[in-house]
């Protein structure tokens, strides 16, 4: 028996030679691996355990999204800010009422589950078409492109005030103040409930926001278009001018509006939301409530503009519609 144990193992302790079983050696290695463990488990015990925690909370958001509104329209939407909205009752600059209140609203929709996606203009700072003799298109509309990122901003910080996660991504690049555009990005910001704002515009001059706005709508796959303006919607005439015998259109086509000429928006907008069977709904943005409404698919709110015939005929309209 001693002969086999000092075939099976010879060990040294203290510089003499010792035999033992495998069985034994078994055992005594089962109980080293148990303290390596025991110690390894203390270790990380004692450790700050703010990585972990980060990486929970992480966790922990990405399997609560955000609540869904039940009869909901439109899950997904494009919402456009004219730049002169956010005047109030100004005429230059940002009225911080109207900031606020419209990100009131633009928050409501969102803890509602919309994934909602802003263009704002610029054109409460600068407008590109109001250049100087002397100033170039080209560099008038990266003015104008550098007016809309300063409303993105303050945009940003209002919608943050109310407790609204947003992510600012700029056509050209500032990253100290934006991230970059990047669809997929802006796609997944989205999806885990955040609003996004695109500043800049396409990053290209001779270019509108309104053209913009259609165009990030048709990358992030945007189900609806919502223009937001000072009035109710598209009329026949000015109801300024007069109120008596304004008609307000509920519905619209687009072939109605590239035949008509009705100034809704530019041609190219248009021509991109038609084409990528985008609908477009111009609303009040002013009236309390108007954003949940028209995403809930309210026909009382605002106008709405999409393929196919109106619901008021067969689209041989008088030629002038205006979004007064």
């Amino acid at each position: 028996m001693a002969s086999m144990k000092l075939r099976v193992s010879s060990l040294q302790i203290n510089g003499l030679p010792i035999g033992i079983s495998r069985s034994e050696l078994k055992a005594v290695s089962t109980q080293l691996t148990s303290l390596k463990l025991e110690k390894a488990c203390s270790q990380h015990m004692r450790r700050p355990q703010r990585a972990s925690s980060t990486r929970c909370v992480a966790e922990a958001e990405k399997a609560a999204p955000p609540r869904e509104l039940v009869g909901l329209k439109y899950k997904r939407v494009m919402l456009k800010v004219s730049g002169e909205a956010l005047e109030g009752s100004g005429t230059y600059g940002i009225d911080p009422s109207v900031l606020k209140a419209i990100a009131k609203e633009v928050a409501a929709a969102s803890r509602e589950g919309v994934e909602i996606a802003i263009v704002v203009g610029g054109g409460n700072f600068f407008r590109g078409v109001n250049r100087w003799d002397g100033l170039e298109r080209t560099t008038a509309d990266y003015v104008g492109m550098l007016a809309t990122v300063m409303n993105s901003i303050c945009l940003q910080s209002a919608l943050e005030a109310e407790g609204v996660a947003t992510r600012v991504q700029t056509a050209i690049e500032m990253q100290e103040v934006a991230e970059p555009y990047i669809r997929r990005r802006a796609i997944r910001h989205l999806e885990k409930g955040r609003v996004v704002i695109f500043g800049a515009g396409t990053g290209n001059p001779f270019f509108t926001t309104d053209t913009a706005a259609a165009l990030r709508a048709a990358e992030i796959g945007a189900d609806a278009y919502f223009k937001a303006t000072k009035v109710d919607g598209v009329y026949d005439c000015d109801p300024v001018k007069h109120p008596e015998r304004a008609k307000l259109h509920r519905r619209l086509s687009f072939r109605e509006v590239m035949m008509n000429n009705l100034e809704v928006m530019d041609e190219t907008a248009i021509t991109l939301c038609k084409e990528n069977n985008i609908p477009v709904v111009v609303f009040n943005l002013t009236r309390p409530g108007n954003i949940v409404e028209a995403l809930m698919g309210n026909s009382e709110i605002g106008t709405c503009i999409e393929c196919g015939n109106s619901a008021g005929g067969d689209g041989e309209e008088d030629s002038d519609y205006q979004e007064w």
